[in-house]
């Protein structure tokens, strides 16, 4: 299972991960829909780009512009969070939807907690993989864990002071100008 537009959906995708015996050149890509490491798309893309059922994820230390070329004939692309304290999948998604106009699915996988999806919808992702060993029906509880913004985001193109509606007092400080 996996969170998908904030509600539980069965998840189809295999994410293929190599380990220490296998390199990108070598793994063989299994088939159905997979979700391959992007250093695995950029080694194998000439037998890759034929299949419709493949994703690519980003490591932390990647960047999203690697892809550039191909990124829109992606139906999902994943950015992987090695753990709870790094933060640069955060800049990956946002890069991936806001300068490269990417409007797939955007799906967090690896370490994804509870704490951190309100913040990972903020920057563009609308699927996540919370960790296995976590409950996903209090995961989901995440995204609602705040009813207003104040920064501006992928999300929120305006900050919260541009949005509000001011009552009171403003005509009176107006007059004494």
């Amino acid at each position: 299972m996996i969170i998908k537009n904030k509600t539980l959906v069965e998840d189809d995708w295999l994410t293929l991960r190599l380990d220490d015996q296998e390199t990108v050149e070598n793994i063989v890509v299994p088939e159905g829909k997979v979700i391959v490491p992007l250093k695995v798309w950029l080694a194998q893309r000439d037998q890759l780009q034929l299949r419709d059922d493949i994703g690519v994820w980003f490591a932390s230390d990647e960047r999203p512009e690697d892809l550039k070329e191909d990124l829109q004939r992606f139906s999902l692309i994943a950015v992987d969070f090695p753990k709870f304290s790094d933060g640069r999948g955060y800049s990956i998604a946002f890069n991936l939807r806001a300068r490269l106009g990417y409007s797939g699915e955007l799906r967090a996988i690896g370490d994804v907690l509870r704490d951190q999806l309100f913040y990972m919808r903020r920057v563009g992702f609308d699927a996540f993989a919370p960790r296995p060993d976590r409950d996903i029906h209090d995961a989901l509880k995440g995204l609602e864990v705040f009813s207003e913004v104040y920064q501006t985001s992928f999300d929120q193109e305006l900050p919260l002071f541009k949005r509000a509606q001011r009552k009171g007092k403003s005509s009176a400080i107006q007059k004494n100008i």
